[in-house]
Protein backbone atom coordinates (compact mmCIF):
# COMPACT_ATOMS: atom_id res chain seq x y z
CA UNK A 1 0.00 0.00 0.00
CA UNK A 2 0.99 3.27 -1.19
CA UNK A 3 1.36 6.57 1.07
CA UNK A 4 -0.76 7.87 -1.41
CA UNK A 5 -3.36 5.19 -0.32
CA UNK A 6 -2.83 5.35 3.43
CA UNK A 7 -4.30 9.20 3.18
CA UNK A 8 -7.16 8.29 1.20
CA UNK A 9 -7.54 5.95 3.93
CA UNK A 10 -7.58 8.60 6.60
CA UNK A 11 -10.33 10.36 4.82
CA UNK A 12 -12.22 7.40 4.98
CA UNK A 13 -11.69 6.83 8.41
CA UNK A 14 -13.25 10.05 8.89
CA UNK A 15 -16.01 9.32 6.68
CA UNK A 16 -17.01 5.84 8.25
CA UNK A 17 -16.83 7.05 11.74
CA UNK A 18 -20.84 7.76 12.01
CA UNK A 19 -22.63 5.47 10.50
CA UNK A 20 -26.30 5.65 11.73
CA UNK A 21 -25.67 9.50 12.85
CA UNK A 22 -23.82 12.08 11.35
CA UNK A 23 -20.86 13.83 13.00
CA UNK A 24 -19.11 17.09 13.67
CA UNK A 25 -15.39 17.32 13.85
CA UNK A 26 -13.06 20.55 15.20
CA UNK A 27 -9.73 20.49 13.13
CA UNK A 28 -7.17 21.91 15.52
CA UNK A 29 -4.47 22.29 13.48
CA UNK A 30 -0.96 23.27 14.23
CA UNK A 31 1.01 26.39 13.01
CA UNK A 32 3.47 26.67 10.46
CA UNK A 33 5.68 29.33 8.71
CA UNK A 34 6.87 32.89 10.56
CA UNK A 35 3.34 33.86 11.21
CA UNK A 36 3.05 30.56 13.06
CA UNK A 37 6.32 31.36 14.90
CA UNK A 38 4.98 34.73 15.68
CA UNK A 39 1.47 33.39 16.75
CA UNK A 40 1.43 30.14 17.81
CA UNK A 41 -2.24 29.46 18.16
CA UNK A 42 -2.76 27.59 14.98
CA UNK A 43 -6.41 27.37 13.15
CA UNK A 44 -9.61 25.86 13.92
CA UNK A 45 -12.08 24.49 11.44
CA UNK A 46 -15.22 22.53 11.15
CA UNK A 47 -15.65 19.30 9.65
CA UNK A 48 -19.20 17.51 9.02
CA UNK A 49 -19.99 14.49 7.76
CA UNK A 50 -23.40 15.08 6.57
CA UNK A 51 -23.16 18.75 5.08
CA UNK A 52 -21.94 19.28 1.47
CA UNK A 53 -21.25 22.23 -0.13
CA UNK A 54 -23.71 23.26 -3.07
CA UNK A 55 -21.23 26.03 -3.61
CA UNK A 56 -18.00 26.97 -1.53
CA UNK A 57 -20.74 29.17 0.19
CA UNK A 58 -24.17 27.68 0.10
CA UNK A 59 -24.97 24.22 2.13
CA UNK A 60 -26.89 21.19 1.30
CA UNK A 61 -27.27 17.66 2.88
CA UNK A 62 -24.93 15.40 1.52
CA UNK A 63 -25.90 12.82 -1.14
CA UNK A 64 -25.05 9.31 -1.04
CA UNK A 65 -21.12 8.81 -1.55
CA UNK A 66 -20.04 12.26 -0.75
CA UNK A 67 -17.78 12.94 2.32
CA UNK A 68 -18.67 15.90 3.93
CA UNK A 69 -17.03 19.64 3.92
CA UNK A 70 -14.79 21.54 5.98
CA UNK A 71 -15.80 25.01 6.90
CA UNK A 72 -13.69 28.06 8.77
CA UNK A 73 -13.81 31.99 8.64
CA UNK A 74 -10.90 33.27 6.51
CA UNK A 75 -9.89 36.90 6.14
CA UNK A 76 -9.20 38.33 2.86
CA UNK A 77 -10.89 35.80 1.01
CA UNK A 78 -12.99 38.10 -1.58
CA UNK A 79 -15.13 39.23 1.14
CA UNK A 80 -16.80 36.17 2.47
CA UNK A 81 -16.88 35.35 6.09
CA UNK A 82 -16.66 31.08 6.07
CA UNK A 83 -16.03 29.06 3.28
CA UNK A 84 -17.29 25.53 2.77
CA UNK A 85 -14.67 23.01 0.82
CA UNK A 86 -14.75 19.29 0.76
CA UNK A 87 -12.61 17.03 2.70
CA UNK A 88 -10.39 15.65 0.43
CA UNK A 89 -9.17 18.93 -1.16
CA UNK A 90 -9.09 20.74 1.51
CA UNK A 91 -6.34 18.26 3.05
CA UNK A 92 -4.65 17.75 -0.51
CA UNK A 93 -5.80 20.09 -2.77
CA UNK A 94 -7.13 17.22 -5.07
CA UNK A 95 -10.26 15.82 -5.93
CA UNK A 96 -9.13 12.11 -6.04
CA UNK A 97 -7.21 10.01 -3.78
CA UNK A 98 -5.30 8.88 -6.75
CA UNK A 99 -3.72 12.05 -7.39
CA UNK A 100 -2.03 12.82 -3.69
CA UNK A 101 1.18 13.44 -2.96
CA UNK A 102 3.22 10.67 -1.93
CA UNK A 103 5.82 13.22 -1.30
CA UNK A 104 5.61 17.23 -0.67
CA UNK A 105 7.54 19.57 -1.99
CA UNK A 106 7.11 23.27 -2.84
CA UNK A 107 6.20 23.40 -6.15
CA UNK A 108 4.43 20.24 -6.90
CA UNK A 109 1.73 21.70 -3.97
CA UNK A 110 1.54 24.93 -5.51
CA UNK A 111 0.77 22.97 -8.97
CA UNK A 112 -1.81 21.20 -7.27
CA UNK A 113 -3.83 24.18 -5.44
CA UNK A 114 -3.39 26.21 -8.49
CA UNK A 115 -4.90 23.44 -11.00
CA UNK A 116 -7.70 22.83 -8.12
CA UNK A 117 -8.69 26.75 -8.30
CA UNK A 118 -8.78 27.10 -11.98
CA UNK A 119 -10.95 24.03 -12.18
CA UNK A 120 -13.13 24.76 -8.56
CA UNK A 121 -12.44 27.96 -7.15
CA UNK A 122 -12.81 30.66 -9.95
CA UNK A 123 -15.19 32.63 -9.17
CA UNK A 124 -14.10 32.51 -5.63
CA UNK A 125 -10.58 33.20 -6.16
CA UNK A 126 -10.21 35.35 -9.10
CA UNK A 127 -6.69 34.75 -11.15
CA UNK A 128 -5.70 38.50 -10.32
CA UNK A 129 -5.83 37.48 -6.75
CA UNK A 130 -2.61 38.02 -5.46
CA UNK A 131 -2.63 38.34 -1.92
CA UNK A 132 -2.12 34.13 -1.67
CA UNK A 133 -4.21 34.01 1.10
CA UNK A 134 -6.76 31.75 -0.53
CA UNK A 135 -4.04 29.11 -0.55
CA UNK A 136 -5.00 27.99 3.33
CA UNK A 137 -8.25 26.67 1.31
CA UNK A 138 -6.93 23.64 0.04
CA UNK A 139 -3.90 20.85 0.94
CA UNK A 140 -3.62 21.94 4.63
CA UNK A 141 -1.92 18.50 5.09
CA UNK A 142 1.08 19.56 3.18
CA UNK A 143 1.66 22.46 5.95
CA UNK A 144 0.00 21.06 9.26
CA UNK A 145 -0.65 18.36 11.51
CA UNK A 146 -4.28 18.28 12.46
CA UNK A 147 -6.02 16.80 15.75
CA UNK A 148 -9.64 16.01 15.25
CA UNK A 149 -12.47 15.94 17.93
CA UNK A 150 -15.28 14.18 16.78
CA UNK A 151 -18.46 14.02 18.40
CA UNK A 152 -22.25 12.53 16.80
CA UNK A 153 -24.71 14.87 14.77
CA UNK A 154 -28.67 14.44 14.31
CA UNK A 155 -29.85 14.98 11.39
CA UNK A 156 -31.95 18.11 12.95
CA UNK A 157 -28.61 19.46 14.05
CA UNK A 158 -27.23 18.80 10.71
CA UNK A 159 -30.82 21.35 8.97
CA UNK A 160 -30.23 23.71 11.75
CA UNK A 161 -26.63 24.29 11.04
CA UNK A 162 -27.26 24.54 7.07
CA UNK A 163 -30.51 26.90 7.26
CA UNK A 164 -28.44 29.14 9.75
CA UNK A 165 -25.21 29.50 7.82
CA UNK A 166 -27.05 29.94 4.61
CA UNK A 167 -29.63 32.12 5.66
CA UNK A 168 -27.68 35.03 7.14
CA UNK A 169 -25.26 37.23 4.89
CA UNK A 170 -22.07 35.84 4.55
CA UNK A 171 -19.54 38.92 4.88
CA UNK A 172 -16.24 39.04 6.19
CA UNK A 173 -16.15 40.61 9.48
CA UNK A 174 -12.77 38.24 10.26
CA UNK A 175 -11.00 39.91 13.74
CA UNK A 176 -7.57 38.65 14.56
CA UNK A 177 -8.48 39.03 18.35
CA UNK A 178 -12.04 38.60 18.56
CA UNK A 179 -14.00 37.16 15.18
CA UNK A 180 -11.17 34.44 14.75
CA UNK A 181 -11.36 30.97 13.21
CA UNK A 182 -11.82 29.72 16.62
CA UNK A 183 -14.82 31.83 17.38
CA UNK A 184 -16.93 31.17 14.12
CA UNK A 185 -15.93 27.29 15.30
CA UNK A 186 -17.34 28.08 19.03
CA UNK A 187 -19.76 29.65 17.25
CA UNK A 188 -21.05 26.28 15.24
CA UNK A 189 -20.45 23.91 18.41
CA UNK A 190 -22.33 25.81 20.71
CA UNK A 191 -25.46 26.00 18.47
CA UNK A 192 -25.67 22.07 19.00
CA UNK A 193 -24.38 22.46 22.47
CA UNK A 194 -24.89 25.81 24.17
CA UNK A 195 -22.47 27.11 26.78
CA UNK A 196 -20.23 23.69 25.94
CA UNK A 197 -17.34 25.95 24.36
CA UNK A 198 -15.93 29.09 26.07
CA UNK A 199 -13.25 31.73 26.08
CA UNK A 200 -10.67 31.49 28.57
CA UNK A 201 -9.65 35.01 30.53
CA UNK A 202 -6.94 33.06 33.04
CA UNK A 203 -5.35 31.10 29.84
CA UNK A 204 -5.67 33.30 26.92
CA UNK A 205 -6.80 36.46 28.35
CA UNK A 206 -10.30 36.17 26.55
CA UNK A 207 -9.19 35.65 23.14
CA UNK A 208 -10.86 32.45 21.61
CA UNK A 209 -7.81 29.85 20.57
CA UNK A 210 -8.56 26.31 18.84
CA UNK A 211 -6.90 24.80 22.25
CA UNK A 212 -9.43 26.26 24.08
CA UNK A 213 -12.18 25.21 22.44
CA UNK A 214 -10.71 21.64 22.07
CA UNK A 215 -10.37 21.74 25.87
CA UNK A 216 -13.50 22.51 26.49
CA UNK A 217 -14.47 19.74 23.69
CA UNK A 218 -12.77 17.15 25.34
CA UNK A 219 -14.24 18.05 29.13
CA UNK A 220 -17.91 18.27 27.60
CA UNK A 221 -17.93 14.76 25.87
CA UNK A 222 -16.82 13.16 29.40
CA UNK A 223 -19.70 15.04 30.25
CA UNK A 224 -21.49 13.28 28.06
CA UNK A 225 -20.79 9.83 26.99
CA UNK A 226 -23.57 9.96 24.40
CA UNK A 227 -22.05 12.08 21.84
CA UNK A 228 -19.22 9.49 21.70
CA UNK A 229 -16.48 11.58 21.54
CA UNK A 230 -13.30 10.87 19.87
CA UNK A 231 -9.73 12.00 19.23
CA UNK A 232 -7.18 11.81 16.20
CA UNK A 233 -4.80 13.18 14.82
CA UNK A 234 -3.79 13.24 10.85
CA UNK A 235 -0.53 13.66 10.39
CA UNK A 236 1.42 16.15 8.15
CA UNK A 237 1.83 14.74 4.82
CA UNK A 238 6.24 14.10 4.55
CA UNK A 239 8.49 16.40 2.24
CA UNK A 240 10.35 19.50 1.86
CA UNK A 241 7.80 21.40 3.65
CA UNK A 242 8.67 22.64 6.95
CA UNK A 243 7.23 20.58 9.35
CA UNK A 244 4.82 22.64 11.58
CA UNK A 245 4.88 23.45 15.22
CA UNK A 246 2.96 22.55 18.46
CA UNK A 247 -0.60 24.27 19.10
CA UNK A 248 -0.29 26.73 22.09
CA UNK A 249 -2.69 29.20 23.99
CA UNK A 250 -1.93 32.60 24.35
CA UNK A 251 -0.42 32.71 28.22
CA UNK A 252 1.96 29.42 27.12
CA UNK A 253 3.31 31.02 23.88
CA UNK A 254 4.09 34.33 26.18
CA UNK A 255 5.74 32.25 28.68
CA UNK A 256 7.13 29.16 27.04
CA UNK A 257 8.65 31.16 24.21
CA UNK A 258 12.06 33.20 24.67
CA UNK A 259 11.93 35.44 22.26
CA UNK A 260 8.54 36.48 24.02
CA UNK A 261 9.74 35.59 28.02
CA UNK A 262 13.06 37.36 27.97
CA UNK A 263 11.85 41.04 27.40
CA UNK A 264 8.58 40.69 29.49
CA UNK A 265 10.82 39.78 32.27
CA UNK A 266 12.93 42.52 31.84
CA UNK A 267 10.47 45.15 31.23
CA UNK A 268 7.67 44.02 33.93
CA UNK A 269 8.28 41.27 36.15
CA UNK A 270 5.10 41.13 37.70
CA UNK A 271 3.10 40.96 34.94
CA UNK A 272 5.34 38.02 33.49
CA UNK A 273 3.73 36.10 36.45
CA UNK A 274 0.61 36.80 35.92
CA UNK A 275 0.88 35.49 32.41
CA UNK A 276 2.75 32.36 33.71
CA UNK A 277 0.18 32.17 36.74
CA UNK A 278 -2.86 32.16 34.09
CA UNK A 279 -0.96 29.47 32.47
CA UNK A 280 -0.56 27.04 35.39
CA UNK A 281 -4.10 27.65 36.03
CA UNK A 282 -5.89 27.29 32.88
CA UNK A 283 -3.54 26.60 30.16
CA UNK A 284 -1.45 23.41 30.68
CA UNK A 285 -3.85 20.96 28.17
CA UNK A 286 -1.93 18.71 26.02
CA UNK A 287 -4.33 17.89 23.33
CA UNK A 288 -1.88 14.04 22.87
CA UNK A 289 -2.66 12.93 26.71
CA UNK A 290 -5.59 14.20 27.23
CA UNK A 291 -7.28 11.35 27.23
CA UNK A 292 -5.28 7.73 27.34
CA UNK A 293 -7.47 6.73 24.08
CA UNK A 294 -5.95 9.18 21.87
CA UNK A 295 -5.02 7.52 18.64
CA UNK A 296 -2.61 8.76 15.65
CA UNK A 297 -3.96 7.54 12.51
CA UNK A 298 -1.54 4.65 11.90
CA UNK A 299 1.03 4.48 9.45
CA UNK A 300 1.58 1.41 8.59
CA UNK A 301 -0.67 -0.81 6.58
CA UNK A 302 -1.53 -3.58 8.11
CA UNK A 303 -2.47 -1.72 10.73
CA UNK A 304 -4.29 0.80 9.10
CA UNK A 305 -6.32 -1.68 7.67
CA UNK A 306 -7.21 -3.29 10.68
CA UNK A 307 -7.94 -0.02 12.09
CA UNK A 308 -10.08 0.97 9.48
CA UNK A 309 -12.24 -3.48 10.22
CA UNK A 310 -12.73 -2.33 13.37
CA UNK A 311 -14.27 0.86 12.93
CA UNK A 312 -16.22 -0.52 10.11
CA UNK A 313 -17.14 -3.57 12.48
CA UNK A 314 -18.61 -1.56 14.96
CA UNK A 315 -15.57 -1.57 16.88
CA UNK A 316 -15.09 2.00 17.08
CA UNK A 317 -15.88 2.93 21.17
CA UNK A 318 -12.80 0.34 21.88
CA UNK A 319 -10.33 2.46 19.66
CA UNK A 320 -10.54 6.07 19.81
CA UNK A 321 -13.47 7.11 22.03
CA UNK A 322 -12.94 9.35 24.56
CA UNK A 323 -13.97 7.46 28.06
CA UNK A 324 -15.85 9.13 31.28
CA UNK A 325 -13.63 9.19 34.56
CA UNK A 326 -15.11 6.11 35.65
CA UNK A 327 -14.25 4.10 32.55
CA UNK A 328 -10.81 5.30 33.32
CA UNK A 329 -10.18 4.73 36.38
CA UNK A 330 -11.10 0.93 35.62
CA UNK A 331 -8.21 0.29 32.84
Amino acid sequence: MTTRRTRWLVCCLLCFSARLHGSMTLFVEEPYGPFGALSPTGHAAIYLTNVCAETPTSLRRCRPGESGVVISRYSHIHGYDWIAIPLVPYLYAVDQPDKILEWSNPKAVSVLRQSYRNQYLRELVPEDDSSGAWTQLVGVAYNRRIYGLQIETTEEQDDRLIQELNSKPNRSHFNFFFHNCADFARKLIDLNHPKSARRSFSADLGFTTPKQIAKCLVNYGKLHPDLRLSIFVIPQIPGELARSHKVRGVCEALVRSKKYVVPLVFLNPWVTAGFFAGYITGGRFNLARSSPSVAVVPQQPRELESWLDSRQSGGWDNVVTVRNKSEKGSE
